[in-house]
This record gives C-alpha cells, sequence and structure tokens, in this order.
C-alpha cells in the first residue's frame, strides 16, 4: 500500500489539501474551476453518458464505465448515502472525469459501498446500490448513478426509498420496465450490494478493515491517500492530473513502484 499510494503523494502533496470523506470528519471548501486542459481524440467522443458502455468485471463487484482502451483508469470506492461522494460526483472532479470518459480518454471503475446504513440506520444505500446493478442490466447506469447523485437525499434522512428511487429512474428515457421496478421492489441484486460492500471493506487493507473511507480513488492502480485526496474536489486541478498522467502514464506507474 506504501509504494501504491507513492505517485499520489508526489503528484498532489504540493497542492496542500487537506482529507475529505465520510468518516474524515472535514468537508472540501468551495472552489472555482477555470481553464480547460487541451487534448486529442483518437475516437470521436461518445455524445452522451446513454452511449458509454458500462459493465460488470469479472470480480462479480466492479463496474467499469468507458472505452475500454482508455489509457486511464480512475476506480473509485463510493456509497450512495455518503454527501461528500455528491460534492465530488457534482461539484468538484466528477464532472471533469466525466468529460474526459466522453473524449473516451479516461474510464471509471466503481466500487458500490453500503456501510453508511450500518452507521446511520436504514437501507437506503443497499436499496441505491441495487437499483444501480438493476440500472447496469437495462444498460443505463451512467446516467442513473449521475441522476441518483444529482438529486441526493440528506444522508440522516436515509431517502432512498424504493419509491424514490423509482421515481428518479422515470427521468431517464428507457430506464423503467417490469424488470427493472421488479428488481428494485425486491432487492433483486442484494448478493451483489454484499460482494460489493466486502470488496470495498477488502481494499482497506490491514490498516483500514472497515474499508477506505469515501471517495477514494485510484488512478491506474495507485491510490490517492487519504490525507492528499483534496484534489478530488477541484475540478481543475483534478483535470490537470488526469491529462498529466494520460499523457505520460509511465510516470505515474514509475513513482509508485
Amino acid at each position: 500500500m506504501r509504494r501504491r499510494g507513492f505517485a499520489a503523494v508526489a503528484a498532489v502533496a504540493v497542492l496542500g489539501m487537506s482529507a475529505v470523506g465520510c468518516g474524515s470528519g472535514h468537508r472540501p471548501s468551495d472552489s472555482k474551476e477555470s481553464g480547460s486542459v487541451a487534448t486529442v481524440e483518437a475516437k470521436p467522443a461518445y455524445s452522451g453518458l446513454k452511449d458509454v458502455p458500462a459493465r460488470l468485471e469479472k470480480d462479480g463487484t466492479t463496474i467499469t464505465v468507458g472505452d475500454p482502451q482508455a489509457k486511464v483508469t480512475v476506480h473509485l470506492y463510493e456509497d450512495p448515502r455518503c454527501p461528500v461522494c455528491e460534492q465530488f460526483e457534482t461539484g468538484g472532479g466528477g464532472p471533469k472525469l466525466r468529460a474526459a470518459t466522453l473524449r473516451r480518454e479516461t474510464k471509471t471503475e466503481y466500487t458500490l459501498a453500503s456501510f453508511l446504513d450500518g452507521r446511520l440506520g436504514g437501507s437506503g444505500s443497499k436499496k441505491a446500490v441495487n437499483a444501480l446493478r438493476a440500472a447496469l442490466e437495462a444498460g443505463r447506469f451512467a446516467e442513473y448513478h449521475d441522476m441518483l447523485y444529482a438529486h441526493q437525499p440528506e444522508e440522516s434522512v436515509d431517502g432512498f426509498t424504493d419509491a424514490y428511487l423509482l421515481k428518479l429512474a422515470g427521468r431517464i428515457e428507457g430506464l423503467r420496465g417490469p424488470a427493472f421496478d421488479s428488481a428494485v421492489r425486491t432487492m433483486k441484486y442484494r448478493s451483489f450490494v454484499t460482494a460489493a460492500e466486502k470488496a470495498y471493506e477488502h481494499a482497506g487493507g490491514a490498516e483500514e478493515p472497515q474499508g477506505p473511507g469515501t471517495p477514494t480513488a485510484e488512478i491506474n492502480g495507485v491510490r490517492i491517500p487519504a490525507q492528499s485526496n483534496g484534489v478530488l474536489f477541484d475540478g481543475r486541478v483534478f483535470e490537470m492530473l488526469l491529462a498529466k498522467i494520460r499523457a505520460r502514464p509511465e510516470d505515474w506507474q514509475a513513482a509508485s513502484s
């Protein structure tokens, strides 16, 4: 873990950003995004999230969104109820990550946790993860994932009920239907929810047996350490980091070995 985190420390420590995330006791400060990173498209960009491919990997828990040949892979650990994940997805690096995914520069892997149900009570995280798995089956994962974070209930409310999840799904063309609705109401993918939570906990290693906190990100296999994950909440800096890794991925990997 120490070697894998080294490159991330070297890349972002100079930013002076403090740790943030669910369970960290901190929140990211607001920042304005400015500037853009020039890119060269090897393939035509996807026209929208509805066209971006998503698939379940062989491990049975990782969901990957984007061009399989993208040079940069961002692996995210998220809990749907986590308000700091919402800040990343809606106002931090998330929009930049989606833009890079649409341009085929980056693909995103998700490990979906549900630990906040145990800490706060309720079942909203589990229900949301189950619904996201159902959306994957329906070919609408990326759109629905964005929809849930754009309309995330207050963390303490446990608002991801069946009715609310179905209401949000109704805003995505082609998602609602007998199969999806039944999967949401019956928790069809309960075994996936359990396995994904275990994968999240395993990712914490011996130092964090309950999981690494959310959101946590790994870029091309290198984890951004908790003390530096403020980079996730500055869209401009996160965009620059992705561009630099895409331009010279060998430097990123070499620094972590």
